[in-house]
């Protein structure tokens, strides 16, 4: 199979697990919202809820920490595609490239106030 097909599979996968990544980070924050309304709703003691909360912003944090990791391999599989020589600018799922990620914008910056 060529390179550039296996290579774009690969990236595709990437950017599934990306995708699925954010989407949890958004429910969770939802949760985190969600649990806070219903005390409120309900008129309950903060005490009530504190250990659920906590556990929710626990969770936050791996998922964030997961994020982390799964952007080191993101351009550590830049990095592969490169040493395999395909030098095709893969785009998909809405994702910029990793070449785009690196850009630098040097457009100069302009003080306000």
């Amino acid at each position: 199979m060529e390179k550039i097909f296996v290579v774009k599979r690969v990236a595709e996968t990437l950017w599934a697990a990306e995708d699925a990544m954010d989407e949890a980070v958004v429910h969770a924050s939802a949760l985190t919202s969600d649990i806070v309304q219903a005390r409120k709703d309900l008129g309950t003691s903060h005490l009530l809820w504190d250990a659920s909360l906590a556990k929710v912003a626990e969770a936050q944090a791996a998922l964030a920490a997961a994020r982390t990791a799964m952007m080191d391999a993101h351009h550590a599989l830049y990095e592969v595609k490169l040493r395999l020589g395909v030098r095709q600018k893969l785009e998909g799922g809405g994702h910029p490239s990793v070449e785009e990620d690196h850009r630098v914008d040097e457009t100069p910056v302009r003080r306000v106030g």
